[in-house]
């Protein structure tokens, strides 16, 4: 996760798009043919799906985020770029492909990008609270437009076990308990509100020895939160699903990950798609129990040296991705 801050520069300065070339040879073989339909269902800046579009001259591009102000990022970059007239950007959660894909009148799709986690630009913008570097209200909403819970009614009001349990889950976090200890004792007098009250009660509570190696000792809880504020586990289960759904036979889809929990929810969707579901001793195997889905790379791929040394969010990516081999009409 990138933690600088440049939140003055056009977005192709402000983010650098993880395993880019990789993505766009990876998609791009099912977008050549006249009215592919690429859906980038993370559109953040626009990074990947500029490059998917400049590499798929005949493909229209279905760009959906939840976050208002990178949709308006996005629009300013694809226009600058000279491919905005082939993209329409929709406003909504990536669980929503269906919808997004009824409401547009298209049957389906041919490619789709997840570029999951958080944008450089939701971290630039220092009045979400993503980051732990700058001090600003506990927020952490990817679209701020919504009224649902932000970081500091979640740890003002859920039960010490609640906490401690998110913060292990889904941040690694090793002192998760003694954390949640230290925040249920600390609202009882004030609650956190300020993203830097919270890093203060985090230098506390971490013992000394542990903060000398893996990073700051933030940056595992403001993730855990981020992720629990924005229910992206479980959008994320419902979309991997709704996406390997929308893609058309010889479609083909690509995520990445950079969480354990995300990669975990990803590799068991795909797993599940790629294999046989014949029963077991069943001597020929049907047509009906075929796999729908075939690899397109081997487990998950990493990014190079290079490209972790230039971009920090690069170190923690998995790639996977599928094409569609046959239609799932008939599989059980």
């Amino acid at each position: 996760m990138d933690d600088t801050t440049h939140g003055d520069l056009p977005a192709e300065q402000r983010h650098l798009p993880v395993l880019l070339e990789t993505s766009v040879q990876l998609l791009a073989p099912a977008l050549q043919e006249p009215g592919s339909v690429h859906i980038d269902a993370t559109l953040g800046m626009g990074g990947h799906a500029a490059a998917v579009l400049h590499a798929a001259p005949k493909a229209r591009l279905v760009g959906i985020d939840r976050d208002p102000q990178a949709l308006a990022l996005a629009r300013e970059r694809l226009d600058r770029e000279g491919v905005g007239d082939r993209a329409t950007l929709v406003h909504a959660t990536y669980d929503e492909i269906p919808e997004v894909l009824a409401e547009l009148e298209l049957p389906g799709a041919h490619g789709v990008m997840m570029d999951l986690g958080l944008s450089s630009f939701q971290i630039d913008t220092a009045e979400r609270g993503f980051s732990y570097s700058v001090d600003a209200p506990l927020d952490m909403r990817m679209d701020a437009t919504s009224d649902g819970p932000t970081a500091a009614d979640l740890l003002r009001e859920l039960p010490e076990a609640e906490i401690a349990r998110i913060l292990h889950d889904l941040g690694d976090e090793r002192f998760a308990r003694r954390i949640a200890r230290r925040i249920v004792e600390q609202r009882e007098t004030a609650p956190l509100v300020r993203s830097g009250e919270l890093v203060e009660l985090l230098e506390k509570a971490i013992p000394a020895a542990s903060k000398a190696s893996g990073g700051h000792p933030a940056k595992r809880t403001f993730q855990a939160l981020r992720i629990a504020v924005n229910e992206e586990l479980e959008i994320l289960a419902s979309a991997i699903e709704a996406a390997l759904d929308c893609l058309h036979v010889g479609g083909r889809i690509v995520v990445e990950s950079y969480h354990s929990g995300e990669d975990r929810l990803v590799k068991t969707a795909f797993a599940r798609r790629t294999r046989s579901s014949a029963p077991p001793g069943l001597p020929v195997e049907l047509e009906e129990h075929k796999p729908t889905f075939t690899p397109l790379v081997r487990g998950a791929l990493q990014a190079d040296e290079d490209e972790r040394s230039g971009n920090t969010r690069a170190a923690s990516v998995r790639l996977r991705a599928l094409t569609r081999t046959r239609s799932a009409e008939r599989a059980h």
